[in-house]
């Protein structure tokens, strides 16, 4: 392990992916027993997300499922990445937080996001729209408050107030000075490009004003990272998520997992093909001598401080193996051979 990568943090991210043939129970219950398992492999965080009327995520409600995950561990912390709060009243976010914190003390990270519903009728479904996300600065300076200042108006989001459950923002485009205004760790991933994720994190540092004495930027980068026996090995396993991907924005929703070899059998529209290859770059994949490479080079040119591990596969034992490799690799397995045992039985 090199000094870059001993130096950091590293994560996982779980979305409750769903696979062909597999019910959404089924997968819920997958995330709470890979939770498990990460905090066996010695991952620092287990984060789970929000998804609506998605068919290939089960993760609807993110702090239900931490809640499930932080019951199964003991030490990991456990998180969302993120609830998305334009869907959200702070009160209900703060009180649920509260809720999580006053039962698991000092595991609970709060990850906050701005997206809204993925199409209009889910957006109407949740009672909100796209112009929800222009009031995000003001839902969560509201939900901050909840946390720091005894309420607002006489209204106390019990149990909340006076507990410390550390906020971070996840961002795309505005989102990185967003969080430097706020003194937030900023969450941020490479969705327009590493060049364009690397500037975010620049203006990011640049402006961050600390929320409170002594705090300083945070970076956490997320993306996927497969490691397997051979680099073309790890490449197929990343098809699933892409051919995935270059469905929903062409078909409107997400579908379920589907093994690599029918995608590469598949004949793709000229548009589906450029979604599909645009979704194929960037990800760190290949062997660990090649990951490795990959991963001190990002830690590097971003000076992360974290990486927030995000990697779906159609097989699930696939993907099982390469998150025990890559905590060896890292550094976080202190005993391989005996973790590897206990995994095989998930």
């Amino acid at each position: 392990m090199t000094p870059a990568l001993r130096s950091i943090r590293f994560s996982v991210l779980d979305r409750s992916r769903v696979r062909r043939g597999q019910s959404h129970s089924a997968a819920l219950r997958e995330t709470v027993e890979f939770a498990r398992l990460v905090e066996q492999w010695g991952y620092h965080r287990f984060w789970v997300s929000e998804h609506h009327s998605v068919p290939g995520v089960a993760g609807s409600a993110p702090t239900v499922l931490a809640a499930a995950a932080a019951a199964a561990t003991a030490r990991i912390r456990i998180g969302t990445g993120g609830v998305m709060l334009p869907n959200h009243q702070p009160l209900i976010v703060a009180e649920q937080f509260g809720v999580l914190e006053s039962l698991y003390p000092g595991r609970i990270d709060m990850g906050l996001g701005r997206s809204v519903g993925f199409t209009n009728g889910v957006r109407r479904a949740l009672g909100h729209d796209k112009r929800d996300a222009e009031e995000f600065d003001a839902q969560l300076t509201e939900l901050l408050a909840y946390f720091a200042h005894g309420g607002q108006e006489g209204v106390h989001a019990w149990p909340t107030e006076g507990l410390r459950v550390p906020a971070f923002l996840l961002a795309t485009g505005s989102g990185a000075e967003r969080a430097a205004r706020f003194g937030l760790p900023l969450v941020i991933a490479a969705v327009g490009g590493e060049d364009r994720m690397i500037a975010a994190i620049e203006r990011y540092r640049a402006g961050f004003r600390p929320a409170a004495p002594g705090a300083e930027p945070y970076v956490m980068v997320s993306g996927s990272v497969v490691i397997a026996d051979t680099t073309r090995q790890a490449h197929r396993l990343l098809l699933p998520e892409a051919w995935s991907t270059a469905y929903s924005r062409t078909h409107g929703t997400f579908p379920t997992l589907i093994p690599p070899s029918e995608i590469e059998a598949l004949t793709m529209t000229d548009r589906e093909r450029r979604i599909f290859d645009e979704a194929l770059r960037g990800h760190i994949h290949g062997t660990e001598e090649e990951v490795a490479d990959q991963l001190e080079r990002l830690v590097t040119r971003t000076g992360a401080d974290e990486i927030l591990v995000h990697t779906s596969t159609y097989d699930r034992a696939v993907r099982l193996e390469s998150h025990r490799r890559l905590a060896r690799l890292t550094g976080l397995s202190r005993d391989p051979a005996d973790v590897r045992q206990r995994g095989t039985a998930a």
